[in-house]
């Protein structure tokens, strides 16, 4: 379950926030303590992905008919605004002792404990990223592009430490590789905001996914079969896809039903949990279009429907 995957994240940021303070404790780099605040974030994120998965992943029930999905979004935005936090905490402490630079001590125990503490968040990043592509859990995915984020700000620390050992009079390394790496990271936290703000305001699905369906009605309604009001939108790891199909009025009820249980099949095999709804209409009947069929315009990319007579 993506709530377990969740749970490894909490525990991975509990013992590398015990390193990083630990490490920041012994040599006073402000790389470190940098390092040190973006972990304690890690671990308030992944705390609140352990809750909203738990809320995710609750049946539908008759208050929430669409169940619980929508949850995942408010956690990506979440780990999303911790990110950009996170960096802003990194460049204040980095400008502040640009100010009033101090010398660095112990900095190879400080390296020494600052990769165990990369290489705990690189494993269980990559963890995640599968969990996350598995369950198609954009909550992973954020708590997992998280981790990574903390990793690339371990690389980061440690290059400017081991610079500091070559060369003790450029300790302004320290600050100036806490501002890059704060810099750096910010762009995974405005990419999860996009990502979870499209989420909750019903973004359609991608071309290449909208294809399939299109793909699915031609193979079983027939090359030449019209379709209308198509939309598409997700919710967490499900997908809701509706539309309004043209059959011959000739066809029984029968028929149309085998035509349809066909496309949704075909739908879900390529998308899993998709939720597949399907109003069928007489291409006979002037009501049930919704545009005009001359110079071939397909009247599903044309805005408004029709009710039915």
């Amino acid at each position: 379950m993506p709530r377990n995957v969740a749970l490894l994240s909490v525990l991975a940021s509990i013992v590398t926030l015990t390193l990083k303070f630990g490490a920041f404790w012994i040599t006073g780099s402000v790389g470190l303590l940098s390092d040190a605040i973006e972990t304690f974030v890690n671990l308030t994120a992944s705390v609140a992905a352990v809750i909203a998965l738990t809320i995710a992943y609750r049946p539908a029930n008759q208050k929430f008919t669409y169940g619980h999905d929508k949850a995942e979004y408010f956690a990506g935005g979440l780990e999303g605004g911790l990110i950009l936090v996170a960096a802003a905490g990194i460049v204040y402490s980095a400008l502040s002792r640009l100010a009033n630079p101090v010398v660095l001590e112990n900095l190879a125990w400080g390296i020494g404990i600052s990769v165990v503490a990369g290489l705990i968040n690189l494993v269980v990043a990559r963890v995640m990223l599968r969990a996350a592509s598995h369950f198609d859990s954009i909550t992973l995915e954020a708590d997992a592009k998280h981790l990574m984020a903390d990793v690339w700000t371990s690389v980061g620390v440690i290059i400017g430490i081991g610079i500091i050992m070559l060369r003790p009079d450029w300790v302004i390394i320290d600050p100036l590789i806490a501002i890059v790496v704060a810099l750096n990271i910010t762009r995974s936290g405005f990419s999860l905001i996009k990502r979870s703000l499209k989420g909750l305001m019903d973004a359609a699905l991608p071309d290449n996914e909208i294809k399939i369906v299109e793909q699915a009605i031609r193979k079983h309604a027939g090359n030449y079969a019209e379709y209308h009001g198509l939309r598409s939108r997700k919710s967490g790891s499900r997908r809701f896809i509706d539309f309004h199909l043209l059959l011959p009025g000739n066809k029984t009820i029968k028929e149309g039903h085998t035509i349809c249980c066909f496309i949704e099949r075909d739908i879900e095999n390529e998308l899993p949990n998709s939720q597949v709804t399907i109003h069928v209409e007489p291409e006979e009947d002037t009501a049930s279009w919704d545009g005009d069929r001359l110079g071939g315009v397909n009247s599903r990319d044309l805005p408004g429907q029709q009710e039915c007579d």
